[in-house]
């Protein structure tokens, strides 16, 4: 008997881990939250698509692509556009809409940070070596 107490003790925490235990989602940060609205259409025959998302904690997005310049070789490329919206943990609302193509991604939304314009003397000195030819091309 003297030895089974201690084996007890040890054995102790492994048993209340190993036990069920139950989720209270109710008071839980975690717990699921509803989709009120939800649409689904694609992948089509010709590569389009679109989907889009609403959840009963406000946060909404949604996306539709299609196939630019189908069976053209070099300029075939996938475009996708959409957006997604949520309010941020300070209370400030996020919106976002973006456009990915051959050009890579672009968003758009208030909260993001814009560039300063370039400088008139930079952007002449850009486009004046846009008009140059490849350091490829140019001969030593």
């Amino acid at each position: 008997m003297n030895k089974l107490i201690p084996a007890l003790l040890v054995l102790l925490p492994f048993a209340t881990l190993a036990a069920p235990q139950g989720r209270q989602y109710d008071s839980s940060p975690y717990r699921p939250i509803a989709i009120i609205s939800q649409t689904n259409d694609g992948p089509n025959p010709d590569g389009s698509y679109s989907w889009s998302y609403e959840t009963e904690n406000g946060i909404a997005a949604g996306e539709s692509g299609q196939l630019k310049n189908p069976g053209q070789k070099d300029l075939e490329a996938m475009v996708a556009q959409g957006y997604f919206s949520y309010t941020s943990p300070d209370g400030t609302p996020i919106q976002v809409r973006y456009v990915a193509d051959e050009n890579g991604f672009h968003a758009e939304g208030a909260h993001l940070p814009v560039p300063p314009p370039i400088p008139p003397a930079i952007q002449r000195a850009l486009d004046y070596l846009a008009t140059l030819p490849s350091t490829t091309e140019r001969p030593f």
